[in-house]
C-alpha cells in the first residue's frame, strides 16, 4: 500500500493568517496558546499579529523564543518546561524550519514525557512497519505550523531533526504523528526575508521537488506537487531573491512551491543529495540549502546511470529509469532537447545559471572550507552520508566510494 498524508488543514494566500488563526476561537474554542519561535522573529515583531488575534479571542498566551538555528534538545526541555507549567491546549510553531523542528519536540515531550528519543530516531526501511510505535500526537495540544521562510516546508512534513549539545548526536525524528495539525502559509510572515535565507531556501525548495520526484518512493500524488514546484522556483526565485518585497507575487509563489514540494518529499521522500548535504552541514557548517545546490547537478548525473551498481532498495518499478524522470521534470520546467540525455544536460545548465543569478558559489571550496579539513573529514562524512536515513529512498543505492567521489567532485568542481 502507498499513502499521501498532508496536515488537516493547510491555509494559503497573502494575509490569510488572522482568519485562519480565528479558527482556534470561533470553532475550536481553545482557551490557551503557547507560542515557539526565534529571538529574531520576536524582537522584529512577527509574533505581534498573533498575540494580537489570540487577545480578540480571549485566548492566554505565552512565547517561547529562545529556539536558536540547529535547536538543541536542552533548548527543547527548557520550553517544555514552561509548556508543563503553562498546560496550553494550542502550539503555534512561528519561524524557519529550527523553530517548527524544535516545537514539534516540545510537543512530543509535552504530549508523551516517557518517550525516548533513541527508540522514536530508529532507522525504518517502511515507516509504517518500523519496530518502534510512536505515541499517538495531539491529545493535550492542537499543533500550528506558521512558515517565515519558504524553505523547509516544514510545516507540511512528519520531520524534526534535534542536535544533543552534550553528545553532538543528531536525532533525526520521523512519523507522521509529528504532522502539524493546521499551516498556515501567509507570505507576510516572509516577504521581507535576507538574500542570503531566499536563496539558500529557495534551491532547498528544488533540491526537495527534484528528490522527492525521482524517489523510489515517487507516486502519481507526489509527481505532480513535484513538477509545479520545481517549475515555480525556475519562473519566481531570482526575482524573489533580486526584488524581495518589492515582487509579491515571487514571495507567495515561492511560500507555495515551499509547501508543495514539501508536501511531494513528505511522502515520497529525498534521497542521497539531502545525505550528503546534511554531514556537509554538521562538518563544515555550510547553511542546509547552500550545502544542497553544491551536490545537486552532480548527484542528478550520478542517478542517471541507465546500469546502477545498485538498484534503489525496494524501487516501485521494475528498471532503473532516473534519466527518464529528469528528463520529464525537465521538459516540463522547460528544457528541450532530442533525447532525454540532451534534455538532462539542459536542464543541468538551467540549474547552474539559476544558481549563479541567487548568488550560490561554483564549489565548495568556494566557500573557504580548508582542504585539510576536507579531506580529513571526507571518510567519516561519506559513511554518515550511506548511513542517512533519506538515502534509502535515492534511485540508486550508492557505494560509499561513489559518495566520496561525488563529495571529491564538488569541492574542486570539474
Amino acid at each position: 500500500m502507498l499513502w499521501f498524508r498532508t496536515p488537516e488543514k493547510v491555509y494559503f494566500k497573502k494575509g490569510c493568517m488572522p482568519v485562519a488563526l480565528d479558527e482556534l476561537g470561533t470553532v475550536m474554542h481553545k482557551k490557551k496558546a503557547f507560542i515557539v519561535t526565534d529571538t529574531f522573529l520576536y524582537k522584529n515583531g512577527y509574533v505581534e499579529p498573533i498575540e494580537k488575534k489570540l487577545d480578540e479571542m480571549g485566548i492566554q498566551h505565552t512565547c517561547f523564543y529562545n529556539v536558536a538555528p540547529d535547536p538543541t534538545l536542552q533548548c527543547a526541555q527548557e520550553g517544555v518546561a514552561q509548556m508543563k507549567a503553562f498546560e496550553p491546549d494550542t502550539i503555534i510553531a512561528l519561524g524557519g524550519g529550527s523553530a517548527m523542528d524544535a516545537a514539534k519536540i516540545m510537543w512530543l515531550m509535552y504530549e508523551h514525557p516517557e518517550a525516548n528519543f533513541e527508540d522514536m530516531a530508529m532507522d525504518f526501511m517502511d515507516i509504517r512497519k518500523r519496530v518502534f510505535t510512536f505515541p499517538k500526537m495531539g491529545e493535550k495540544a492542537y499543533f500550528v505550523a506558521i512558515p517565515t521562510s519558504s524553505g523547509t516546508g516544514s510545516e507540511v512534513t512528519p520531520f524534526a531533526i534535534i542536535t544533543d549539545a552534550e553528545t553532538g548526536v543528531k536525532w533525526p525524528i520521523a512519523d507522521y504523528e509529528l504532522l502539524p495539525n493546521m499551516a498556515i502559509v501567509d507570505v507576510d510572515n516572509a516577504m521581507t526575508a535576507p538574500k542570503g535565507l531566499t536563496s539558500a531556501s529557495g534551491i532547498d525548495v528544488m533540491t526537495h521537488a527534484i528528490e522527492a520526484y525521482v524517489s523510489i518512493m515517487a507516486t502519481d500524488y507526489t509527481d505532480g506537487l513535484a513538477m509545479k514546484a520545481v517549475k515555480m522556483v525556475f519562473d519566481y526565485l531570482p526575482s524573489a531573491y533580486e526584488n524581495g518585497a518589492n515582487d509579491p507575487k515571487a514571495r507567495e509563489m515561492m511560500a507555495n512551491a515551499s509547501c508543495m514540494a514539501g508536501m511531494a518529499f513528505a511522502n515520497a521522500f529525498l534521497g542521497v543529495n539531502h545525505s550528503m548535504s546534511h554531514k556537509l552541514g554538521a562538518f563544515h557548517h555550510l547553511p542546509h540549502g547552500v550545502a544542497n545546490a553544491l551536490i545537486l547537478t552532480e548527484v542528478m548525473r550520478y542517478n542517471s546511470a541507465e546500469v546502477p551498481t545498485k538498484m534503489g532498495t525496494f524501487s516501485q518499478y521494475q528498471y532503473p529509469h532516473a534519466l527518464a524522470r529528469y528528463a520529464e521534470l525537465g521538459r516540463f520546467a522547460g528544457c528541450t532537447g532530442n533525447t532525454d540525455e540532451e534534455v538532462l544536460e539542459n536542464f543541468i545548465e538551467r540549474l547552474e545559471e539559476l544558481k549563479e543569478k541567487i548568488g550560490i558559489k561554483k564549489t565548495i571550496k568556494d566557500y573557504g572550507i580548508d582542504e585539510k579539513y576536507f579531506l580529513e573529514t571526507l571518510d567519516e562524512m561519506s559513511e554518515q552520508a550511506f548511513n542517512d536515513q533519506c538515502t534509502g529512498a535515492n534511485p540508486r543505492y550508492p557505494l560509499i566510494k561513489e559518495i566520496k567521489d561525488i563529495y571529491l567532485k564538488c569541492y574542486y568542481g570539474k
